[in-house]
């Protein structure tokens, strides 16, 4: 995979990063989200609200990854703040490991996700790095689900550490795990 821009020629089989108007491409986006996380209907019904939402807030922004001009993967992110819901379930796990500043004068990543079949091309690092690059905060937050797999194992790579484990977050059926890394994130 070659991601165009780089001195080649453009092919109709390039991945395109960039900008992504997400508020209008959500119904894409949360296609590619439910493939990839495995949610059914209702799920992405409730996400699409809170994707809609979330785009209002100050500083949110997002990417997508195009092939052919079709969304094969896509981050979104906001400086945190302390008052928005996910900080207020995640604040006192990260209290309790001495990490709750890390709420302050961050960028959190709320969602990245990439298709199954355009994975492990490298589309989910550049997606993640591209949106930190243009973060003015010092560090990055996300959180994922507290399991060994390639997503924890990419974050680890760019230099994210867990801030706190088994965190349980209202109506997920799973733990999750809270990262940070300081800014920029650790290149290969």
């Amino acid at each position: 995979m070659r991601f165009p821009g780089h001195g080649h020629r453009r092919h109709p089989d390039d991945i395109v990063i960039g900008p992504l108007d997400l508020s209008a491409r959500v119904d894409e986006a949360l296609a590619v989200q439910a493939i990839a996380f495995g949610l059914g209907p209702d799920e992405v019904a409730v996400r699409r609200q809170i994707v809609l939402r979330h785009m209002t807030y100050p500083g949110a922004r997002a990417l997508g990854a195009t092939a052919d001009g079709r969304l094969v993967g896509f981050v979104y992110g906001m400086p945190n703040d302390r008052a928005h819901w996910w900080s207020t379930v995640v604040e006192p796990y990260l209290r309790a490991q001495e990490h709750d500043i890390w709420l302050d004068d961050s960028f959190v990543i709320t969602e990245l996700h990439v298709h199954p079949g355009y994975q492990n091309r490298g589309i989910g690092r550049s997606l993640i790095t591209t949106i930190t690059d243009g973060a003015r905060e010092p560090r990055s937050i996300l959180s994922a689900i507290d399991t060994d797999s390639p997503a924890r194992g990419l974050y680890h790579s760019l230099g994210y550490t867990d801030l706190a484990r088994q965190v349980l977050f209202p109506s997920a059926p799973k733990p999750y795990a809270v990262m940070g890394a300081p800014l920029p994130l650790r290149r290969r």
